[in-house]
């Protein structure tokens, strides 16, 4: 999915680590805070141009601007902030987290996820469990030894203003809805649901009217983004094709639960015509992002990897043509999402955490 739980696989492959690995990547740390003008980027990282962290423990994903890039909305489930499990953080623009805690904006009760701004910038939507129980669901990471993402039953998608409080309930239908983003046209919203039995995409207008599913095929469609002109949508997807794969999908469905391993990325226009796949690289590819120019897209991927981990940044045009790796990191960058203006860039990443497992919000200035 499109939300934090995203991490349990990263995290899960960081545990295979061992201490003389884990001390090999402190000291490449060190080794680039030495020789390096800023200490957080690694030397082949020639689209950064400077890099800020602006978290400093717990799980921090799913970082969103505001329409005017002044103000960001983001899931933590840092116990230091008192939360048990993902909830929504704001935060100004220019501001860090290492001494202060942010405003919660959701609830505080459930598991939320995937929050994203409103054109008018006073407004968030995001997904959360809280009608369905005021305690965290549990978090399933393994099914007979795989990798597995939960698909909670409870989720529906809010309207919040910045004090926190609930002004609109945008879905009411049984099973999961949940991963909604905003066109930046400030027309559309795009989400996944489980309505019909299967894992697809669905827009809908700003008051959760005009409910219209655009992908039809069997497999998980979720992580969903418009382009910057609100013409495509970019999105991850796993699509079973042998029996085999459509029994276990079909099989973990049932139960709430898919696999994200094996994912790649589709493209298709904003009504769900002209759907195609972009990318074939095998492994998991996901969280995609339009870059500004809308002719590329920078998304996550361990396909490089031979024990499914380091997971890092990539990007590709929308032609599928011109691969190119934009971090090096030696465990996870990923959430890549550019401001408005497409100067920043923000994303997830387990870099200068000591060789912990905390995964911070760094927010990079971005140069072609």
């Amino acid at each position: 999915m499109k939300y934090i739980l995203s991490l349990v696989l990263a995290i899960s492959f960081l545990s295979c680590k061992n201490e003389k690995e884990l001390k090999s990547q402190n000291k490449r740390s060190e080794t680039v805070a030495t020789d390096s003008k800023d200490f957080l980027i690694f030397p082949e990282e020639k689209h950064f141009k400077s890099l800020k962290q602006i978290t400093f423990g717990g799980d921090n994903a799913e970082a969103y601007w505001s329409f005017d890039d002044q103000q960001i909305v983001f899931q933590s489930n840092n116990t230091k902030w008192n939360v048990s499990c993902d909830q929504m953080f704001l935060m100004n623009a220019d501001e860090t987290f290492e001494s202060k805690v942010p405003p919660m904006i959701s609830t505080g009760k459930g598991r939320t996820t995937c929050s994203y701004f409103l054109p008018d910038n006073k407004h968030i939507i995001y997904a959360s469990t809280h009608l369905g129980a005021e305690e965290c669901p549990e978090t399933p990471m393994k099914v007979n030894g795989k990798y597995i993402w939960p698909i909670y039953e409870s989720y529906d998608i809010f309207v919040a203003d910045l004090e926190g409080n609930i002004t609109a309930q945008l879905t009411n239908e049984k099973g999961y809805d949940a991963e909604p983003t905003v066109s930046p046209k400030g027309d559309k919203i795009v989400f996944t649901s489980t309505r019909n039995g299967d894992i697809d995409l669905y827009t809908m207008n700003l008051d959760g009217s005009d409910v219209k599913q655009i992908t039809f095929e069997l497999g998980y469609d979720g992580g969903a983004f418009f382009s910057p002109d609100g013409t495509k949508i970019i999105f991850r997807s796993s699509r079973p094709k042998t029996e085999a794969e459509i029994a276990e999908y079909k099989d973990l469905l049932s139960q709430g639960l898919v696999q994200p391993t094996e994912m790649e990325l589709y493209i298709c226009n904003a009504d769900g015509s002209d759907l195609r796949q972009l990318t074939n690289l095998g492994n998991a590819n996901w969280s995609p992002f339009f870059l500004p120019d809308g002719k590329r897209v920078i998304f996550s991927s361990n396909f490089e990897a031979e024990r499914g981990f380091p997971f890092n940044l990539y990007m590709i045009g929308i032609d599928g043509k011109g691969l190119e790796r934009v971090t090096h990191s030696e465990t996870f960058d990923a959430f890549p999402v550019f401001s408005n203006d497409g100067k920043k860039l923000i994303f997830s990443s387990n870099r200068n955490n000591g060789g912990g497992r905390d995964t911070n919000l760094f927010i990079a200035e971005w140069q072609d």
